[in-house]
């Protein structure tokens, strides 16, 4: 067996040795899992995941390469990735890169040969922390300190939005959307395309005027990284907006509606990050299969009030999933109906949009 080159350290002083793939580099981040068997792609490259170290808990990674066509963002911001095996050797057609060659090329760290399994529980169990990937050789006791003395970013929205904004159009199209960059992916913009939307891309602090001078039929709040009491730019301009114009949030853009109208929120112990959540809707009785990645939910007990409803909850531990409030023609989900890498139980709600802004 040849010897290990690299090492994580986790913040409570648990150790795994592996081997490096990727970008040769130490790193800082969030320890989070995710539960996907497949889709490594579109979680590489979605925004939503910066600053966070990923374990993969499907056992094997890049047995399907890199694509082009399936990227989620231009320049992926993931922190790093830790896998149980890796595979060099891709076997499909349609692949154009290894994984590794995309990971190094944007500069992010990634370990393979860990006991994936073993951290996870650890995850669950102790709750989301901070980990440290280092070189083998790296004493203990020094990685530990630097991991003490490192203070989480709360930035990550405004590295991850766009700079200018920008176009996405489609033939014959009936509405005009503007949609806040938080960290949107793309097939959430090619969902909307599909519906016969055009969508305005803007940053994430774009003021109302600035939004209402397009004439928008409709806003869209995007996913992103972080705390959503972090992008109050965002918040402000929900606060301006809601009832001027029909308003559709998705993940980080439900919390940021939800603080809009005064309620709170709180970081979960692990977060949702997977495409394995049922999902029940309260107002159809159906459940649905969601893809999940967000480390924060809505305070329930704070939607008292507000004007906002509870539509939809988690199965698996009760937390809100979706909020709507009809007279402001407004509605949020907290996981992601446009489905990349799936499941697709949930692309109905960009028609739901639709059916909004034709009435």
């Amino acid at each position: 067996m040849k010897p290990f080159n690299k090492k994580i350290v986790l913040e409570n002083g648990q150790e795994f040795y592996g081997y490096g793939f990727g970008a040769d580099r130490d790193a800082i981040n969030e320890l989070v899992f995710n539960t996907s068997m497949v889709g490594y792609q579109e979680i590489l490259s979605d925004p939503s995941y910066t600053d966070q170290m990923v374990v993969m808990t499907y056992p094997l990674i890049g047995n399907y390469g890199i694509t082009d066509e399936d990227y989620e963002t231009k320049f992926p911001l993931l922190g790093g990735m830790i896998v149980r095996e890796y595979n060099d050797i891709p076997s499909n057609f349609r692949y154009t890169r290894t994984l590794s060659e995309v990971l190094e090329e944007h500069n992010i760290p990634a370990i393979s040969g860990v006991d994936t399994r073993k951290i996870t529980r650890i995850i669950r169990i102790e709750g989301s922390q901070k980990v440290l990937i280092t070189s083998h050789e790296t004493p203990k006791n020094q990685a530990l300190e630097i991991l003490k003395n490192y203070k989480m970013p709360t930035d990550m929205v405004s590295r991850v939005s766009c700079k200018k904004r920008w176009f996405s159009r489609t033939a014959n199209h009936i509405f005009d959307i503007v949609a806040i960059d938080c960290g949107i992916k793309y097939n959430i913009i090619r969902e909307l395309n599909r519906n016969g939307c055009n969508v305005t891309i803007v940053p994430y602090n774009t003021t109302a005027d600035e939004i209402m001078a397009f004439k928008p039929d409709g806003l869209f709040l995007s996913n992103g990284p972080g705390d959503p009491a972090d992008v109050q730019p965002v918040i402000e301009t929900i606060r301006q907006l809601r009832g001027k114009i029909p308003i559709f949030g998705i993940c980080l853009g439900l919390q940021m509606i939800a603080l809009a109208y005064k309620a709170s929120s709180y970081k979960m112990k692990f977060g949702h990050r997977g495409g394995n959540h049922p999902v029940k809707d309260l107002q159809s009785g159906k459940i649905r299969i969601t893809s999940q990645n967000h480390s924060y939910a809505i305070n329930s007990d704070s939607l008292r009030d507000t004007g906002l409803e509870i539509t939809q909850i988690n199965l698996l531990d009760n937390t809100v999933e979706g909020i709507e409030c009809k007279e402001d023609k407004l509605f949020a989900v907290q996981y992601h109906p446009e489905s990349a890498p799936g499941p697709q139980d949930s692309v109905y709600l960009f028609e739901r949009f639709i059916e909004i802004l034709r009435g």
